[in-house]
């Protein structure tokens, strides 16, 4: 099977600084980690998949054969599939969200649990045209998350019973082991890191506490937004243990490509065909913008093919405010036409007629490129 984008996984856009690499993985990290999902081997993948991209995307001389030749560039080089990231700079965040977060309370020689467990983060990607990111848009995106079981309140017990603290790990959820000079503190293997046993477990979640159901949200999306970008809702992720709060929701941003507009920031870019005679004699063209907006332009005479024009404000907003767009970047593409009409020829064979004779009698200062390829090429003989 081939292998995904690394900036595809990691949801970021392809100029992502060093930070946002970290911090797009930290979140992925934290949502996919074994501990926080036991049993979960489409988590254990995705969890791994981020390690990889990570571990590629955070080595500058990786990043930059990844940019260039893409999975190939990167046979030679250890990369693609070894785990060796360092996650000293994650593990206190990866800690305290596996042990109980910021509620946690130091004790026995390492984090403790406190308080029921708050539900876990809940991540969609957000797929945009180009043309929403333009103007803004409002999304109505059904989401499944995990919602509390009614029948048992969110205990997991079958109604009229409760479950019982775990003897192993006294309630805790976790043990700690030594190791050496250090301690090491771990899920609790019995009660899989809840603190309780369920004997009877409800028969509506099967003792899980919680039911996946699906909720329909309305996002606001601010127009230049782009690829990477995330919009937050918090306590409207999964919920959480009972009197614990839900977790917070987050779409990320991925914008797809467009077949005509290449984006640069808040610029667009183009190309703009036109033909023979409206290059050699200056018109007025008109340009459709992203927006469908009909530009007028007024072509200058003797305008050469890949020549770039620029209409200033046809561009993307800025995303952080401000008012002002971007700009729309042509590039005039001058096009050749592949079937002609019998005037049409007649017109051009008399046009190339007139062009000999011109050649022939121009003066060298005024030599046309046609003229100066010619000269060039019989001096480039002659030294044969």
């Amino acid at each position: 099977m081939a292998k995904r984008d690394y900036y595809e996984i990691l949801i970021i856009a392809r100029e992502a600084s060093g930070e946002d690499i970290k911090k797009a993985y930290r979140k992925l990290a934290m949502q996919f980690h074994p501990d926080r999902n036991h049993g979960d081997a489409e988590a254990a993948d995705k969890f791994k998949e981020a390690t990889e991209a990570y571990e590629i995307l955070s080595d500058a001389e990786k990043r930059q054969r990844y940019d260039r030749y893409g999975h190939a560039g990167l046979e030679n080089m250890g990369g693609g599939g070894a785990q060796t990231v360092d996650l000293g700079d994650l593990f206190g965040d990866l800690l305290g969200s596996f042990f109980g977060g910021a509620g946690g309370q130091q004790g026995g020689g390492g984090r403790r649990r406190s308080g029921p467990a708050p539900g876990r983060d809940v991540q969609i990607v957000l797929d945009l045209e180009l043309a929403e990111v333009a103007i803004g848009v409002k999304k109505t995106v059904t989401i499944q998350r995990e919602d509390q079981c009614e029948p048992c309140s969110g205990t997991g017990a079958k109604p009229g019973t409760r479950p019982t603290p775990c003897k192993r790990c006294g309630g805790q959820g976790v043990v700690i082991q030594r190791q050496g000079f250090f301690q090491v503190q771990q899920p609790c293997r019995s009660c899989s890191g809840t603190g309780q046993i369920i004997t009877d477990p409800c028969g509506t979640c099967r003792g899980a506490g919680r039911v996946l159901g699906r909720q329909a949200v309305e996002v606001d999306i601010p127009p230049g937004v782009d690829t990477g970008d995330r919009i937050r809702f918090q306590g409207m992720g999964d919920a959480g243990a009972p009197g614990a709060p839900r977790g917070d929701l987050e779409f990320a941003v991925r914008v797809r490509d467009h077949k005509f507009f290449q984006r640069d920031g808040q610029n667009l870019i183009c190309q703009w065909p036109v033909t023979f005679s409206q290059a050699a004699l200056g018109a007025t063209i008109e340009i459709t913008t992203l927006t469908a907006e009909k530009v007028k332009y007024d072509l200058p005479r003797g305008i050469q093919t890949h020549e770039v024009v620029r209409l200033s404000g046809h561009g993307l907003p800025n995303r952080r405010g401000g008012g002002r767009k971007g700009d729309l970047i042509i590039q005039v593409v001058v096009d050749t036409p592949q079937s002609l009409t019998a005037e049409q020829e007649q017109l051009f064979r008399r046009l190339a007629e007139i062009e000999i004779q011109i050649q022939q009698t121009v003066p060298p200062t005024k030599k046309s490129i046609f003229s100066k390829l010619k000269d060039w090429l019989t001096a480039d003989d002659e030294k044969k």
